[in-house]
């Protein structure tokens, strides 16, 4: 049973050597988070998106000089309500787990989600983002916040990509990890999948392309992007049902992978809902 009285299942954290924040702090590492199978993020607005997406952390961390606020109780409520751990720390201690040295007042444990591509439905949506060895977290997270504001159904990860529960990722998709699916598989798993039902895959490519601008869009399409330095292998491309390329009026040869899927997003949601 959850406490009548939230502030009853609080846990007060005062010294850098408590083994919870020993265990907070490694969250920070890939190999902890997959072995926890949990993830980190921080930020009032990035704790309330989940919430208002229906996940509750399962450990929430607040400073103890923080300004009272209702979007805080309202966190600490539900966690509680879940039977969750509410921790009270120094904004010092809260720094030191979330690896910033101005930190926010509160952060959240969350449990991975499944990331699987049997999870996806690609009829729940006109578009997807694909991205193949994006190698950069902040990309990754605005891979994920173009899929929000597109009303994408997720963004599909293909090879080794960063890791999408990276703080740097969370904190980058500015919520959208909450509200966008998430999928990893490799290029051989992908394929096969998409090829299993319908599907228009597409990719920004100079390999007998199209201009990106009026090109035959369908839905649901499965926009593209590869490496930040390399771009998409060569047979990578030449399995798309279609390829574009947008014009490029300076001297830069490319745009960089995040910006390009963000504008190829926005062409086809335009030409999708006309």
């Amino acid at each position: 049973m959850p406490s009548p009285n939230p502030r009853e299942s609080r846990r007060e954290i005062t010294g850098f050597s408590n083994p919870t924040v020993k265990y907070l702090r490694s969250l920070r590492d890939k190999k902890h988070r997959k072995r926890e199978g949990v993830f980190l993020a921080e930020g009032l607005r990035l704790l309330t998106d989940a919430l208002e997406c229906g996940h509750v952390p399962k450990t929430l961390v607040m400073a103890s000089a923080r300004d009272p606020h209702p979007l805080i109780d309202a966190l600490e409520t539900a966690v509680d309500a879940a039977g969750g751990d509410i921790i009270v720390t120094t904004p010092d201690i809260l720094g030191k787990i979330t690896g910033k040295d101005n930190p926010q007042a509160v952060a959240g444990v969350f449990d991975e989600f499944d990331t699987s591509l049997a999870s996806l439905d690609r009829s729940a949506a006109k578009i997807w983002l694909v991205a193949q060895a994006l190698r950069d977290p902040g990309n990754l997270g605005t891979m994920l916040r173009t899929g929000d504001a597109v009303g994408a159904g997720g963004l599909i990860l293909i090879d080794d990509c960063a890791d999408p529960f990276s703080v740097e990722a969370v904190r980058a998709s500015m919520g959208a990890v909450f509200t966008q699916s998430v999928a990893r598989a490799s290029w051989d798993e992908f394929i096969g999948w998409l090829r299993q039902g319908e599907g228009q895959l597409v990719a920004a490519s100079l390999r007998d392309a199209v201009p990106y601008r009026g090109a035959p869009y369908a839905a649901p399409c499965f926009v593209m992007v590869g490496n930040e330095s390399q771009g998409l292998p060569e047979d990578y491309e030449a399995a798309c049902d279609l390829r574009v390329t947008m014009p490029m009026r300076g001297r830069a040869d490319s745009l960089n992978a995040a910006v390009a899927a963000a504008v190829l997003a926005y062409e086809v949601l335009d030409t999708l809902e006309r």
